[in-house]
């Protein structure tokens, strides 16, 4: 490789899903060389529709992005969690009320959509945009890191980022662990308004749980989409089947539900699903000068709709750590005290957000009594009671010190089902 070659860039980014052009697009911000390589033979996301919080719009304000962003997708005014057997609501959330507390909105977006808005913001500040460039290996030295590509090419920077998804090369070089099948499968469909035969209310981002299954429905596009989301446990898998998650199981899954929950079942794609996986949380994203970010770094599963959240704060977590460890009169960027700082903070917070999106599946898909006593523990919330997101919709943490406590999860095991409000247990 020639010297001109090495100089070309500073930052490699492999994988230009919404984690790595996010990260792509912070770090040029702060003047830094990026090149993204990008295996698909074009820039894209597959997918339906993302719920952003509190904490990713507070950083595309920043960005300049937050209104191009209100634009295409849909603020809804409530978040609603309904019983999917009996349809009775349970709890919700006032977003107006949310965006008053954490400053910033509650957007609900086609993939699609917010990884075009990524993708132009990266073109407008010159970031080197690369498809058909799959990555097989990784090495680090002492102060450079690079990649090898499939026809054998070798490219350097001063640092790579693998934003290379789930099934990350880099994570297996790096940690050579194992994903965790949930055994659930979601089924996604995000159709045109018109199409749909009764009437929807898109001014609430609506959650129907159930025994072994839950449903999710809001709008997108300014309200000319419906997006449905429906999960359920596969008793295939279960089985330990390869062939799982079909939609035969799709339907026998949501017979038991609600008319409302039902009727949306039809409308769900058929053609496609995705098997629900994560990995178990790790301490160490760093390999010398190699970083992993977005699912390559940790993966959770969907219940708090935090994954392309958390891969957009991953980013913007780390070029600030580059620009406080920049020598402005060299441009000099001490690179391993800035992935140091990088990693101490999000490996934390987002252990958290993995293993209680874990918990929280667990708790949406309960059964018999126990579902009894969530219920119960459910619509003994005050609509204004942010307690238990808190910890999670609020500025992002720069270093450890700054993370915010976690909630205290309420025993199911402290209900009387008996009664209309939670009772306590004695000491």
């Amino acid at each position: 490789m020639t010297d001109s070659n090495r100089a070309a860039v500073d930052v490699l980014v492999v994988g230009g899903g919404i984690g790595g052009l996010s990260a792509a697009y912070a770090l040029s911000r702060q003047g830094l060389r990026v090149r993204v390589l990008e295996q698909a033979p074009e820039f894209g996301e597959v997918g339906a529709g993302l719920q952003i919080a509190p904490n990713c719009t507070r950083i595309l304000h920043e960005y300049g992005l937050l209104e191009e962003v209100k634009s295409l997708g849909v603020l809804p005014s409530s978040m609603v969690m309904r019983d999917a057997v009996d349809g009775r609501e349970l709890t919700r959330l006032d977003l107006h009320d949310l965006e008053r507390r954490y400053g910033f909105p509650y957007v609900v977006i086609h993939r699609s959509d917010l990884h075009a808005v990524f993708l132009r913001a990266c073109r407008e500040r010159g970031v080197d945009l690369r498809t058909e460039q799959r990555v097989t290996g990784y090495a680090s030295t002492a102060d450079r890191a690079s990649v090898t590509l499939a026809d054998g090419r070798v490219e350097e920077a001063e640092l790579v980022i693998a934003a290379d998804g789930l099934h990350s090369v880099a994570r297996q070089w790096l940690a050579g662990d194992d994903l965790v099948n949930s055994a659930y499968v979601a089924y996604r469909g995000a159709i045109p308004l018109a199409d749909v035969d009764r009437e929807v209310d898109l001014d609430e981002v609506s959650v129907h749980v159930g025994p072994r299954c839950h449903f999710v429905r809001y709008g997108l596009r300014g309200g000319e989409m419906l997006n449905q989301v429906a999960v359920f446990a596969s008793p295939k898998a279960l089985a330990g089947e390869e062939d799982w998650g079909t939609p035969d199981e799709l339907d026998q899954a949501f017979t038991d539900t609600c008319e409302d929950v039902r009727a949306g079942i039809p409308l769900m794609w058929r053609d496609r699903w995705w098997r629900m996986f994560d990995r178990n949380p790790i301490t160490n994203w760093v390999r010398g000068r190699v970083v992993l970010l977005g699912d390559a770094a940790h993966p959770p599963l969907q219940y708090l709709a935090q994954g392309a959240v958390m891969a957009i704060e991953d980013g913007w977590v780390l070029a600030q750590h580059v620009a406080r460890r920049r020598e402005a009169a060299t441009s000099t960027v001490d690179w391993d005290a800035a992935v140091a700082a990088y990693e101490a903070v999000r490996t934390e917070h987002c252990r958290r957000v993995v293993l209680t999106a874990r918990s929280w599946g667990e708790l949406w898909h309960l059964d018999g009594t126990a579902r009894r006593q969530r219920n119960v523990i459910l619509r003994s919330r005050a609509v204004d009671d942010y307690s238990f997101v808190d910890w999670l919709h609020g500025p992002t943490a720069l270093a450890p010190e700054d993370l915010p406590p976690m909630f205290d999860p309420i025993p199911l095991e402290s209900v009387d089902v008996g009664q209309d409000q939670p009772a306590l247990t004695e000491a």
